[in-house]
């Protein structure tokens, strides 16, 4: 198999989850394997080969017990946080040295003051070899202040109780002061008599372990402080949604003195997670006309939710001063291009149905065009110039009209009803599929019920609008 190194490879993707379970197995079973190798080893507290053979299989328990450690924060992962909010903390790069290099013994003869240290050992403390090993005495003043009083205390536990040492300390190499992290594993050698005759010990430098380990859990506090922002931020979103959308928010219909028969549904991106600028609107005007809109601006949480709450008061406060749907849009993009707060784009359509003479006139800024469903026959209203929101100062938008009659059905919908690999057409083509059965349909409600139906909650991957208005009277 190549190296993931090989510049004609890919870089190496997270292991899938069986993976993962299937090491840990492995870990396991090897870990009980040494356990027994560690059982069933002769004890023999004169041998020093024996004992250094007994340290390397506690040795290699320990580094099994990491492994599982970090295997098992590999399944369970780092919780999800959205794109909008990314946390990074940088795990430390992994020493050059080798394993070998960073294990070392030592030796202290109580009944002789003789010492033994491997050469490793002295290339751990960073000291030169002719300068000898250090006595139990000295040992301590390699210790960082604060730790020296644990070595201390292991140390007397292993001669005075016959305890195992079994510890961490931080030292400073001697030959360039930096700062090392060492795990001490030992055990007292006993005398014929029962007293205390030696005590030998193996130190492990896990200095880039520990700093992984710490860079792991700041990596987790820093994602859930994240995830907690992001629910926050949420929840601020959510409610600023549901005081700027009408009350009437969901399938229930709204009631226009007969002319119109109205239903409109906000429907939540498949995750909940993202909440996005999308509106609908249905209001009576002062000359007896009804104004019908959707859109929705770029982006997602406050500062969309803000910006739509923004735009869509000025939208009525401009319907109610009879501004019409063409120059209604022009002022509504006048105002996101010269917003310095929360800049964005947007798209929107509206419309303006004078009962009357079911004279419907609308205006659009790079949306999808309502659809007029007719004798159980479905088609996209032909669109006037208009682009998007926010995207160039002084932009045009003509008007349309079209002449409704008794039993038509206007749809007019946002761009996130399908998954995001779906093009409009796609979408738009699904809701025309559905003229027979909206033309059964006994209300603007049941109608939104059957949209539903179609596009479901599963696949979409963004918020989405959908408004439908029945022609009455």
């Amino acid at each position: 198999m190549p190296s993931p190194l090989f510049a004609d490879r890919s870089a190496p993707q997270p292991p899938e989850r069986g993976m993962v379970d299937a090491l840990i197995t492995q870990t396991r079973r090897l870990r009980g394997d040494m356990d027994a190798v560690r059982r069933d080893a002769p004890v023999d507290e004169d041998d020093a080969e024996m004992r250094w053979q007994r340290a390397l299989c506690d040795l290699a328990v320990h580094q099994l017990d990491d492994l599982g450690a970090h295997l098992g924060q590999l399944k369970d992962g780092l919780p999800a946080v959205p794109a909008e909010s990314p946390v990074t903390v940088p795990l430390p790069a992994p020493a050059p040295a080798s394993l070998l290099t960073r294990v070392g013994s030592a030796e202290w003869n109580l009944l002789t003051d003789q010492v033994s240290w491997s050469d490793e050992l002295y290339e751990i403390f960073g000291r030169a070899p002719a300068g000898g090993p250090l006595s139990l005495d000295e040992l301590p003043s390699m210790l960082l202040p604060e730790d020296q009083c644990l070595l201390t205390g292991m140390v007397t536990d292993c001669l005075v109780d016959g305890k195992p040492l079994d510890g961490e300390f931080r030292i400073v190499r001697a030959d360039d002061g930096e700062i090392r992290t060492l795990h001490m594993m030992g055990e007292p050698v006993l005398d014929a008599d029962g007293g205390t005759a030696s005590m030998w010990a193996v130190l492990r430098d896990v200095s880039t372990l520990r700093l992984a380990q710490r860079a792991v859990r700041e990596n987790q506090d820093s994602f859930q402080q994240a995830r907690r922002l992001a629910q926050a931020e949420r929840k601020v979103a959510v409610q600023l949604q549901e005081a700027v959308l009408p009350p009437w928010r969901g399938a229930a219909p709204l009631p226009a003195g007969g002319a119109l028969d109205l239903a409109a549904y906000y429907l939540p991106s498949a995750s909940g997670d993202l909440v996005g600028g999308d509106w609908y609107d249905a209001m009576e005007l002062s000359d007896g006309s009804s104004l019908l809109t959707v859109g929705g601006l770029t982006g997602h949480g406050v500062t969309a939710t803000s910006s739509m709450a923004m735009l869509l008061g000025a939208l009525r406060g401009m319907a109610l001063a009879g501004v019409r749907p063409g120059a209604l849009m022009g002022h509504l993009n006048q105002l996101l291009e010269s917003s310095s707060v929360h800049p964005s784009l947007g798209s929107a359509v509206c419309c303006q149905y004078e009962p009357e003479s079911r004279l419907l006139t609308w205006a659009q800024a790079g949306h999808p065009a309502p659809l007029l469903f007719r004798d159980g026959e479905g088609r996209p209203l032909n669109p006037p110039r208009g682009m998007l929101l926010g995207a160039t100062p002084g932009a045009a938008y003509e008007q349309a009209e079209v002449t409704l009659r008794r039993g038509d059905l206007l749809l007019l919908h946002t761009d996130g009803l399908s998954r995001r690999s779906s093009t409009d057409d796609e979408s738009r083509n699904r809701l025309l599929s559905l003229a027979p059965r909206l033309a059964e349909a006994h209300g603007a409600r049941d109608c939104v019920r059957l949209v539903l139906e179609e596009f479901g909650e599963t696949e979409r991957e963004e918020d989405a609008c959908v408004l439908i208005a029945r022609i009455g009277e």
